[in-house]
């Protein structure tokens, strides 16, 4: 009994324990703490009580290639300048919203294009948060646990409204140009993010939202209500969109 108290004794609790972790995960931390960045400055960009709105926009870019390195960086820790390296490196999620960071660096800010950076860091830095909660005790910060648990309970939907921006966002790149905000390649530059983002083995929501847009629009053409001239549109959209799909990688051998 007296080894056993020695033993509880011993071990680290609260902000030793978070300490320590801190020190043997220093990649996740810094992940955590890029996430929450993206997060700070994306309330600060709609909310500009701490400075320029336009600087927050570009430092939430910012933030979200710092994260997309570091997860690289974790996924791919040796580097190699190969082929095989580098058809490894595009198949990264992390490569693909690297790839869109430097896309939007160099536009004029785009609202728009700040909901799936922010969506993915508010998930990945309550899952994150949890862990460095549980070190400090379980019953601390209840109320941050409640929240965490409200974004991990909505994660599939919030996944389905990342992946709904992201095609989305292909034809407002076209409209950018018109209003003088974007440049020509702009769109040609975002369709080979998206085709990345389809052929993703680690996220098929792009894919799968491609899929339900797909099944909506048909269904809406071939209801007897609609008007022939909106009919053959719809399905000239459809046939448009699916000759613009790349063909499907196939999944990497376990």
């Amino acid at each position: 009994m007296a080894d056993s108290t020695s033993q509880d004794q011993a071990q680290p609790r609260g902000f030793e324990l978070l300490k320590q972790h801190t020190l043997a995960h220093k990649i996740d931390v810094a992940l955590w703490t890029t996430r929450l960045l993206a997060v700070f400055f994306t309330f600060a960009y709609f909310i500009p009580i701490f400075g320029n709105p336009y600087n927050a926009y570009y430092k939430v870019l910012m933030a979200n290639a710092a994260t997309s390195a570091l997860r690289l960086h974790q996924r791919l820790p040796g580097v190699s300048f190969d082929r095989e390296f580098l058809s490894r490196l595009l198949l990264e999620d992390s490569c693909h919203y690297l790839f869109y960071s430097l896309i939007f660096l160099y536009v004029a800010p785009v609202t728009f294009a700040l909901l799936p950076v922010f969506l993915f860091s508010i998930i990945h830095f309550s899952s994150y948060s949890l862990t460095l909660l549980d070190l400090l005790g379980h019953n601390s910060w209840w109320g941050a646990r409640l929240l965490i648990s409200l974004v991990e309970f909505q994660s599939r939907n919030i996944l389905r409204l990342i992946a709904f921006s992201e095609i989305f966002l292909m034809p407002y790149t076209v409209i950018l140009i018109f209003m003088g905000r974007a440049g020509l390649l702009t769109p040609f530059v975002y369709y080979h993010f998206l085709t990345q983002r389809y052929n993703s083995q680690r996220n098929p929501y792009t894919r799968n939202m491609f899929h339900e847009l797909r099944m909506t629009v048909e269904g809406l053409a071939q209801k007897p209500s609609t008007p022939g001239v909106l009919r053959n549109a719809l399905l000239s959209l459809v046939a448009f969109t699916c000759r613009l799909a790349p063909p499907t990688r196939p999944a990497p051998a376990q």
